[in-house]
């Protein structure tokens, strides 16, 4: 399957103004034949919903990422650390508006095709690749999340209990194995059995509003100790004392730049809709929805747990909060999060099957018109991840640093870049001055993920011989 090396025959109109729409076989696209008979006999297929695409997107930007950032509000205060959530969203905007100009004029159906149209064949396997590091990385640290907070896990010498083993004790049916297996089976194989993204809508939306009762239940506490006095005036702006304070300040840079990542689903989701002229506000529904969930959660976690905020927030949820059914608010917040994460699994998947498939075969037909092919790709790639998340928990280090890496290719580098070189005449000098920013801050972002990973992976050696 190629991503993006062929043009379609024409512009693809809104389907609600033609009944009668010419149907493009283009070997790239991830669509299914729209009527019966086409090519294998599929179920008519009238285009995605405004909802429908809102929900998918949404659920591909909010994932693992959203329980760091209340750790950066401990390090930035809750003003400066707002302000660049909420900036972050309007560059991302700006970064995805590009990508769909350039889209259009180049009259790509995907993001690869885009890439090579700017820089030729090297140009698509490059984004490729990326999209490979990224969605494998993030898809094996959910599962690995998953198996913590339902089996739980083991550091240092110490177990952790999850959820199950919580309430029925250690058995062999609750260990980690076999919940994933289970879980791999019974959620993962169904759901990336599906050929088109839209059909994933219902559990997306599901996805988003298990994060908002995640959200929800947060608030609630914090409020509720907020009334009774328990909670101290936060954070508003940083401390900084020495170097490492403010350094210490560029460290969180990471997680902000990614935390609105979705570059590599615009296209497969503005291909299926129903009317492909609202693909713009589709992103910005999204962006403020997920922007508005971010900020709340950074918020209220942050008031919660205060300078004893961790990395990962859901790791606070351990332990006794101070306030009545505390242990099954406890529970409520990780389970919910699990589930979550569970569904967003399926979104972050299709683009990395795409890619792979794009990258092994970048010759062959339609990836949905090949169910051998199709079936083979995602056995595959299900099994590689579950493999990653049983036998190298420590990836969680290597795809921190690898993930944000390509992730910010994806994000801001790669749309930057195409932008800059201006195929088609139509930047503005205000577009490239603002590429230019985003090229700065994304190859900022790498630096400073790359040291202070290697940095962390230094102490930890030098502890394990100490």
């Amino acid at each position: 399957m190629t991503i993006g090396s062929e043009r379609p025959v024409k512009e693809k109109r809104s389907r609600k103004s033609s009944s009668k729409q010419v149907m493009v076989v283009d070997e790239k696209s991830p669509l299914l034949p729209t009527k019966k008979g086409e090519d294998g006999g599929f179920d008519e297929f009238n285009g995605a919903s405004f909802t429908g695409a809102v929900f998918n997107l949404s659920t591909t930007i909010v994932g693992a990422g959203i329980m760091a950032l209340p750790a950066t509000m401990k390090v930035l205060g809750l003003i400066p650390g707002i302000a660049l959530i909420v900036f972050m969203a309007f560059l991302t905007d700006a970064s995805i508006d590009l990508l769909l100009r350039f889209s259009r004029a180049g009259k790509s159906l995907s993001y690869g095709g885009v890439m090579e149209d700017a820089f030729g064949r090297i140009g698509r396997m490059l984004l490729q690749v990326c999209v490979l590091v990224n969605n494998i990385g993030v898809l094996v640290v959910y599962m690995i999340i998953i198996g913590d907070v339902l089996s739980g896990t083991t550091s240092d010498g110490i177990h952790h209990a999850g959820v199950l083993q919580g309430w029925f004790g250690v058995h062999w049916w609750n260990g980690r194995f076999f919940i994933l297996l289970v879980t791999t089976l019974g959620v993962f194989a169904p759901l990336a059995s599906l050929k088109r993204i839209d059909s994933l809508s219902y559990t997306s939306a599901l996805s988003v509003g298990l994060a908002v009762v995640f959200l929800v239940i947060t608030a609630g506490i914090t409020i509720f100790k907020l009334i009774t006095g328990s909670i101290s005036m936060p954070k508003l702006f940083p401390d900084i004392v020495d170097f490492t304070s403010a350094f210490n300040l560029f460290t969180v840079v990471p997680v902000l730049v990614t935390a609105y990542i979705c570059h590599y689903n615009v296209h497969t989701i503005d291909n299926e809709l129903e009317d492909n002229t609202q693909i713009k506000k589709v992103v910005r529904t999204s962006l403020i929805l997920c922007s508005s969930v971010y900020v709340m959660t950074s918020i209220f976690g942050f008031l919660l747990f205060g300078d004893g905020t961790l990395d990962d927030v859901l790791a606070n949820f351990d332990k006794n909060l101070g306030i009545p059914y505390s242990s099954l608010l406890n529970d409520a917040v990780r389970v919910s999060y699990a589930l979550h994460l569970m569904l967003v699994f399926p979104i972050v998947f299709f683009p990395l099957r795409l890619n792979l498939d794009g990258l092994l075969f970048p010759r062959k037909g339609a990836l949905v018109a090949d169910n051998f092919r199709f079936a083979s790709i995602t056995i595959g790639l299900i099994g590689v991840i579950f493999l990653g998340a049983n036998f190298i928990p420590s990836i969680w280090d290597a795809f921190q640093f690898t993930g944000a890496t390509a992730a910010v290719c994806i994000g801001f580098i790669f749309p930057s870049a195409i932008t800059l070189g201006d195929r088609y005449g139509i930047s503005s000098k205000r577009d490239k001055i603002l590429c230019v920013f985003m090229i700065v801050l994304a190859v900022f972002s790498n630096v400073v993920a790359v040291y202070s990973d290697a940095l962390t992976l230094f102490k930890k050696n030098g502890a394990i011989r100490a």
